[in-house]
């Protein structure tokens, strides 16, 4: 009898031994060093899904500073489990992007004319940021909702050439959208992540992002395009215009290919109305930080009754994207016959 209980207190003893060499095997909770932000330090510590994030902001609720910044001293739980990551975002399987909404979802690659491309594909503003705000009649216009209709639509054509896209500001809800006067929100995600409110970490993300999926892509042309809409005096008409990135002559090269573009469409389709959008270098945060080539695209002026024109119509808004994608493949064949 005793040698069957010294049996089992021997067994129990065990158990519970390696039981706690299993918790103390993994870390509970850590201190963050200088400069870390919720990304950095969690992947410190293995943790890489937006679910992980997520469940690491809800149980340390309360000990952050503004905009969920990490504060020195402070020693933040870790989930106890971790979520399984999900595939890459440039991955997509039997040609299906729910971003682009049920109807769109779907699409055809009709040719491979981008084959071995990959982009990144930015709408400006998102979340907490509208952007610029234009007004015809009762209705407002938002900058962040027309650059990322027309985003989504850029990058559908791309996929459908052959491309591979990451698509930077998503909205799990709005698809590509056919209306004239698009509602706004506040959904916008960079990727799953919460976009912040402060204008220079909502810039370091998206760029953070962009340089983080261009390590992995194998792929060797890579662009990253920023949309968005300007504000200007209501008097001002302007054409689309591009920015390329200082001292940097493939951006140079892509800003100009993108411009002729345009002018040959507006030849084309309004003769004699001539074309004077702009090709300049500019001190942009997003262009000094994105380590791909990239353009800035400003399509026009959202407070004039013209270019008002040029986005609120869901025809114009797919020309845009269908010329801009135009512009890529130019680049691109470019770009195969220099590497040759």
């Amino acid at each position: 009898m005793n040698r069957r209980l010294l049996l089992i207190y021997s067994i129990m003893l065990l158990t519970l031994t390696l039981f706690a060499c299993g918790a103390s095997a993994q870390t509970t909770s850590a201190y963050p060093r200088n400069g870390d932000g919720i990304i950095t330090f969690l992947k410190r510590h293995g943790y890489t899904s937006s679910a992980d994030r997520q469940a690491f902001i809800r149980l340390n609720a309360g000990k952050f500073g503004k905009n969920n910044a990490l504060l020195m001293g402070v020693r933040y739980k870790l989930p106890t489990t971790k979520a399984k990551a999900s595939a890459s975002p440039g991955i997509r399987k039997n040609n299906y992007e729910p971003l682009f909404g049920k109807a769109l979802a779907k699409y055809t690659v009709t040719s491979n004319e981008l084959k071995g491309a990959c982009f990144y594909v930015v709408s400006g503003h998102g979340g907490p940021d509208p952007g610029a705000i234009g007004r015809m009649g009762s209705h407002y216009l938002h900058e962040d909702e027309y650059a990322y209709d027309i985003a989504l639509r850029l990058a559908r054509v791309l996929l459908s050439k052959g491309a591979s896209v990451h698509i930077i500001i998503q909205d799990a809800k709005d698809g590509i959208r056919d209306q004239q006067y698009l509602s706004n929100s506040k959904r916008e995600t960079c990727m799953g992540e919460a976009i912040p409110f402060n204008q220079v970490s909502r810039l370091e993300q998206r760029s953070a992002k962009i340089n983080s999926l261009s390590q992995k892509d194998p792929e060797s042309y890579k662009r990253a395009i920023f949309i968005h809409v300007d504000s200007r005096s209501k008097r001002e008409r302007t054409d689309v215009f591009f920015y390329h990135q200082k001292d940097n002559a493939a951006s140079k090269r892509l800003a100009r290919t993108m411009r002729s573009t345009f002018q040959n469409k507006y030849r084309q389709h309004q003769p004699g109305r001539g074309f004077s959008g702009t090709v300049e270098a500019r001190n942009l945060y997003v262009l000094r930080h994105t380590r791909p080539v990239s353009v800035f695209v400003e399509l026009g002026n959202i407070q004039n009754s013209f270019d008002q024109r040029r986005i609120i119509l869901s025809n114009n808004r797919q020309a845009l994207a269908n010329w801009l994608c135009e512009g890529f493949i130019t680049d691109y064949q470019a770009f195969k016959k220099s590497s040759k």
